[in-house]
């Protein structure tokens, strides 16, 4: 899959520019295993690069005009570097102006370039496509012309293009996930200092699966402003009564049921998503150390019923797919994934049983809502790098 990638990007770079690329980089998506909507709550998140990618063939030009084609979407757009960089209405292009502009603005010298790229990652899915693009651009750029960024500042620049050029103002997860990742190993992230750990993800006779439900509903921008509100005003509430509380990591359940009344229902659901969800990272993390994984199972579970019933940013479709795939007994746990409101659901699974809950799960999904389920069986991956092979050698 990764090399039949390289080599079609390879091929329509020729195609389009009557030239091979110099240098050809790989960039993946990501998921995320359990720490839901805690990046901004001072928690961590476990995520982790997939073999899913956006590949870039690139060359440099000796000019200042840079020439940009969307394999997948058959688009292009030419700009000259010397010139105002501004977002314009095409949002892909969007995250890769967006970083050029940081690094305008940081004084790093670059020239133009050709580049073509094309993905496996699939668009609206959840998997971070867009922190592929920008990371990967970044580091391609770093790399063709020696630039010295390191990869804390490639991740951190993907996340002020985003904020800029796409007006998202993520968190760094993605980003960080996508330059970070290391095969067959998930990362520790804490979102507020970026310290980070590496833990070894084989899940032995268990495998992650992914299924999307193909389906992203248009209240997840409000929804998501609406629980930073939530709990920042929670967090207010709790810091009066509790002095010794810093974040909510310094905060336990025991303190959220104590201001039930004055917290009021909705934000004391609210808070208490968020303090159990910090405690079920460090459990998890727990669980993959010592190979507990239908503990690990148990607690995705638990994210999912967290996500629905208290922090209310799930779905009819998503919780009918975690509901139904749990029916199977060969589904350790299952949990929605990403910001809400549809997406993909993760889904930790007995290895070669994959096929037969998919099977179960499309059609018990197809007849509810009369919608083709895709499925997606992943590995966890390196982040960000160049492909080492030459063109001729593909």
């Amino acid at each position: 899959m990764k090399k039949k990638l390289v080599q079609n990007t390879s091929n329509y770079f020729q195609e389009k520019f009557n030239t091979y690329p110099e240098n050809i980089f790989l960039s993946p998506g990501r998921i995320n295993i359990i720490g839901e909507h805690v990046d901004y709550n001072d928690g961590y998140v476990l995520p982790a690069a997939i073999n899913k990618y956006i590949c870039f063939a690139i060359t440099k030009n000796n000019s200042t005009q840079c020439e940009i084609i969307a394999k997948d979407l058959d688009d292009s757009y030419t700009f000259d570097i010397i010139q105002n960089i501004q977002p314009i209405d095409k949002m892909w292009a969007n995250y890769i102006l967006g970083v050029l502009q940081q690094f305008k603005e940081k004084g790093l010298s670059f020239s133009g370039f050709k580049m073509a790229f094309s993905s496996t990652i699939p668009m609206g899915a959840g998997l971070s496509s867009s922190a592929a693009l920008e990371c990967g651009i970044a580091y391609a750029l770093n790399k063709l012309f020696d630039l010295g960024l390191s990869k804390k500042e490639i991740a951190v620049i993907g996340q002020l293009s985003e904020h800029t050029f796409a007006g998202v103002n993520c968190g760094i997860m993605d980003q960080f996930a996508s330059v970070f990742g290391k095969k067959n190993q998930v990362i520790q992230l804490d979102c507020n200092t970026l310290e980070h750990h590496y833990y070894k993800a084989d899940f032995k006779n268990y495998v992650l699966v992914l299924l999307d439900s193909c389906v992203k509903h248009t209240h997840l921008t409000s929804g998501y402003n609406d629980r930073r509100n939530e709990v920042e005003k929670g967090l207010a509430i709790i810091k009066n009564h509790f002095p010794e509380v810093i974040t909510f990591r310094n905060c336990t359940p025991e303190m959220i049921h104590t201001l039930e009344n004055e917290l009021g229902e909705i934000i004391y659901k609210r808070c208490l998503f968020v303090v159990n969800e910090i405690n079920r990272v460090k459990k998890a993390v727990e669980a993959i150390e010592k190979e507990k994984f239908s503990t690990l199972g148990e607690l995705m579970s638990e994210t999912h019923y967290g996500l629905s019933k208290n922090y209310e940013v799930s779905c009819d479709e998503i919780d009918f797919l975690v509901e139904n795939a749990l029916e199977n007994k060969s589904v350790l746990g299952a949990r929605m994934m990403g910001g809400g409101f549809g997406g993909c659901s993760i889904n930790l699974i007995e290895k070669g049983k994959e096929n037969e809950v998919i099977k179960n799960v499309s059609e018990a999904y197809k007849k509810q809502f009369n919608i083709d389920l895709k499925p997606y069986k992943i590995k966890i991956s390196k982040g960000t790098s160049e492909y080492k092979k030459t063109y001729a050698n593909l």
